[in-house]
């Protein structure tokens, strides 16, 4: 474990010096405006969507409503329309709307940056609960997703099955410092490197620290 714990800041930091070589990511681009609600809602849309989709039906939703009052108040068909492109939008629209109506109606249209008060809204899991916390109030946290699941099983830093379990383990093993970049850093690399098929382990700047590379080596002997 001692050797794993090493190699985190060999891998955080080589993955930092290596991110302006790909397109940020959707949740990067949208945490620049500094709304927790803009996260929170551009997270739900993004659940089973391409980030470029996410993006621009964000941006189409936001024009007509920004905050959880003008959202809350907005057509039903509204809201479907202009983020008939995400996966899902019908369900996406009626969750974003009572969100929104609670968040106005019982947190004075102040998102909570508590991962347990997030959760008590209907379709906010943990990773989504994790992301608000991380990109909206920059604080840390640890969200898992498809990516941060993989990589993190690949590298050796966690043997789990569930994203729940290992953000458990991340928690326990990742320094406290390291959690804001972890899932804006694998995101990315995981969409450009790592991928789930062919990932392209010759051009990884970690592969000295992976699990999975030094496996696929064995084997190649």
């Amino acid at each position: 474990m001692k050797r794993k714990t090493d190699d985190v800041a060999a891998v955080m930091n080589a993955l930092k010096k290596d991110r302006k070589k790909f397109t940020s990511t959707a949740m990067t681009e949208i945490s620049e405006a500094d709304d927790p609600f803009k996260v929170l809602v551009s997270c739900i849309l993004s659940l089973r969507t391409k980030d470029a989709t996410t993006e621009k039906a964000s941006e189409k939703l936001f024009k007509l409503a920004a905050t959880p009052k003008k959202l809350a108040n907005l057509d039903i068909k509204k809201i479907r329309k202009a983020i008939y492109s995400v996966n899902y939008y019908k369900t996406k629209a009626r969750r974003i709307k009572q969100i929104s109506s609670e968040l106005a109606k019982k947190y004075s249209g102040k998102v909570p940056d508590n991962i347990d008060e997030l959760m008590k809204f209907n379709g906010v899991g943990r990773k989504t609960a994790n992301i608000v916390i991380v990109y909206g109030f920059r604080k840390p946290g640890m969200p898992v997703d498809t990516h941060v699941h993989r990589i993190s099983n690949r590298l050796g830093w966690v043997n789990t099955k569930t994203p729940e379990k290992t953000e458990l383990a991340l928690r326990e093993l990742v320094p406290k410092k390291y959690w804001i970049d972890v899932n804006d850093l694998f995101v990315q690399f995981g969409q450009n490197v790592c991928r789930p098929i062919n990932p392209k382990c010759d051009a990884c700047p970690v592969s000295r620290y992976c699990d999975y590379y030094k496996g696929k080596s064995v084997m190649k002997r």
